[in-house]
């Protein structure tokens, strides 16, 4: 039932986004002429208007496609959509400009393109929002749900119904599973391996969850077999699960498929520009607009301590290459460098050290790290090759988060794992981020970090060491 509806699904979701996106703009015309007393030297409803407004919703709309924003929204999270709409309608709205901008077929107010670009933004967010939550809830309530039987009956089976009883909200119910013991905690057991063309044939499922365990790989060719005979959808849970990153990467040669397991978002040449893009105009912006405070901290530096203004320190960076770390000086100027961790008592920090450490402003110099490419504004924390040495002797995947740039903030600073925490904890949030990096995952650190993650109430600090 769930495949039959989603073809009519999918076509109402384009139809409606094309009708939204077209209406904005007699919307963004009458804002713009009639509100704001423009003028314009066509009617406001001219035809060409309205063929190049929907030229755009289908330019929009086919963008949208390519990159699946149709289609099942069951297993994928909607927060991602909220960043791609509005970046998808601004980048056609300004081919739409500059087409119009080249040919000068028509008069076009500029304030009246980018009222097209918020109203068909709004708009299309608000639907897709509004979707989203009436099938959250109808799902919470056992309407539009998916109805799956499990293939297995070990710690994968488990993991997986586990997974779903949690997340109500995604409409998935297990039927059953299909193994050759039974295993009341994991529901109904409906038989095992062999009888698996006829428990098809009787519950109908919309996907089949193959689960097998290492030891049951002997039953996988049967099972593959029945489902396609029954023509159910099928979907692997392959038995090395938990070492599998959140996207890999599968390539084939010949008859052989490889997996990346070290393939990361960043990988793809237009996201990475795209992250080095927003560091340089990032720090940029922040440089300018902080540059009133770091003056001050210059002078509250130099007039604390003898010494010099900043404070250096060589760093891991990427591909484990190393570089020298920015910062305002807090600490009285040591006569050699120790692997000492600085504490609050710590007798070497000066009053306004302490006082610039606690608000993080001492890192701002680091702007310029990320200015030079040397870091970025959002990452997995550097650190000394001391400790890289040390903690990839101990911490498994250590060594992982050096495939992208080190940041100012980082996914787990932003969830309490600053200062004196664990490292094993800090690795496991720095690994999720650099698998399930986006766009709006930077955003939000960003955000998170301005709005009450600059506060550092250290004891022991990655950052505050060896000054």
């Amino acid at each position: 039932m769930i495949r039959k509806n989603q073809p009519i699904l999918n076509f109402l979701n384009i139809a409606s986004d094309f009708i939204l996106i077209t209406l904005s703009y007699p919307m963004a015309m009458y804002t713009r002429l009639e509100l704001l007393g423009g003028h314009s030297q066509m009617p406001l409803l001219s035809p060409p208007y309205y063929f190049m407004a929907g030229c755009c919703a289908i330019l929009t709309v086919f963008v949208y496609y390519i990159l699946g924003l149709y289609g099942s929204q069951r297993l994928k999270q909607s927060t991602g959509e909220l960043f791609q709409v509005p970046l998808v309608n601004g980048i056609v709205t300004l081919v739409a400009m500059s087409l119009l901008y080249l040919t000068r077929i028509m008069e076009f107010p500029r304030l009246a393109v980018a009222l097209f670009w918020l109203f068909s933004s709004l708009l299309v967010i608000a639907k897709r929002t509004l979707c989203w939550g009436l099938l959250r809830y109808y799902r919470s309530q056992g309407y539009n749900q998916k109805y799956v039987v499990v293939v297995g009956n070990g710690h994968l089976a488990k993991q997986y119904l586990q997974n779903i009883r949690e997340n109500p909200q995604m409409g998935i119910l297990s039927i059953g599973y299909v193994s050759k013991a039974e295993r009341p905690e994991l529901g109904e057991c409906l038989g095992s391996y062999e009888d698996l063309e006829k428990i098809l044939v009787r519950h109908k499922p919309d996907e089949l969850i193959v689960a097998l365990e290492p030891h049951e790989t002997q039953f996988m060719k049967p099972v593959l077999a029945a489902a396609d005979k029954e023509g159910v959808r099928l979907s692997l849970i392959p038995f090395y699960n938990d070492y599998i990153p959140a996207h890999p990467t599968i390539d084939v040669i010949g008859q052989t498929r490889l997996i990346d397991m070290r393939a990361t978002p960043l990988d793809n040449l237009g996201w990475a520009i795209l992250k080095r893009a927003m560091d340089i105009a990032g720090s940029l912006m922040l440089i300018i607009l902080t540059s009133p405070i770091m003056l001050a901290t210059a002078i509250g530096v130099r007039l604390s301590s003898p010494g010099p203004i900043l404070f250096r320190q060589e760093r891991i960076g990427k591909n484990k290459k190393p570089f020298t770390m920015l910062k305002f000086r807090s600490m009285k100027q040591n006569a050699k460098e120790t692997t000492a961790w600085s504490t609050n008592s710590d007798p070497r920090k000066t009053k306004f050290g302490s006082f610039i450490r606690k608000y993080s402003i001492d890192e701002l110099p680091q702007l310029f790290n990320v200015l030079a490419g040397d870091m970025s504004l959002v990452g997995p924390r550097p650190e000394i090759l001391f400790h890289v040495r040390h903690f990839k002797e101990e911490v498994p995947l250590y060594l992982v988060r050096q495939q992208v740039r080190p940041g100012m903030t980082g996914w787990a600073q932003v969830n309490g794992l600053r200062g004196d925490t664990s490292i094993e904890e800090r690795v496991k949030y720095d690994i999720w981020y650099i698998e399930n990096w986006s766009l709006e995952l930077d955003i939000r650190i960003l955000l998170k970090t301005a709005f009450g993650g600059m506060i550092n109430n250290e004891q022991l600090t990655e950052d505050k060491r060896h000054e």
